[in-house]
């Protein structure tokens, strides 16, 4: 499982999109160490990994993590939100949201889910279609290796 989350990640950076690693290509050395420390907090109640799997083979996967701070510990964010690029446009990416969506709410009792998009490329439009609102944007906050800066859209699900 950890060298298939490995390879999706490679897969989805290298192929442009926003996973953690904002200059690529990358290679597998390369997020082998932020996969394992990923892996490494791995808990319950605040960190889990979420995948989707098609024909046996990892469709995709996302990070859900709730801070156990009282004051926000009633919402988790969800990072690392990827599919591989053969499997896009199957559902995989919303079947993925929607078990994301149950492990927040049925087993971590979270009361509404956050997430950080790229802007411009459709993330808005696909999250929306599953209930999420866009709730803000930065404006060029995120400045890609080819020197483009790209709004980012801060997404809120909720309630679960």
């Amino acid at each position: 499982m950890r060298q298939a989350l490995a390879e999706c990640w490679v897969e989805v950076t290298n192929a442009g999109g926003a996973a953690g690693f904002p200059f690529p290509p990358v290679e597998t050395t390369d997020v082998t160490p932020a996969l394992d420390t990923l892996l490494g907090n791995l808990a319950p109640n605040t960190s889990r990994l979420v995948t989707a799997h098609l024909d046996g083979e990892l469709a995709g996967w996302l990070n859900l993590r709730r801070d156990p701070w009282a004051l926000i510990s009633h919402w988790g964010t969800l990072h690392h939100v990827q599919t591989r690029i053969a499997v896009r446009g199957q559902g995989v990416g919303a079947a993925l949201m929607g078990e994301a969506r149950h492990v927040a709410r049925d087993e971590m009792k979270l009361e509404q889910l956050h997430l950080a998009a790229r802007g411009g490329v459709g993330l808005e439009t696909f999250y929306g279609k599953l209930g999420w609102k866009e709730i803000g944007r930065w404006p060029g906050a995120l400045r890609l290796a080819n020197g483009e800066d790209r709004d980012e859209s801060l997404m809120l699900l909720a309630p679960l």
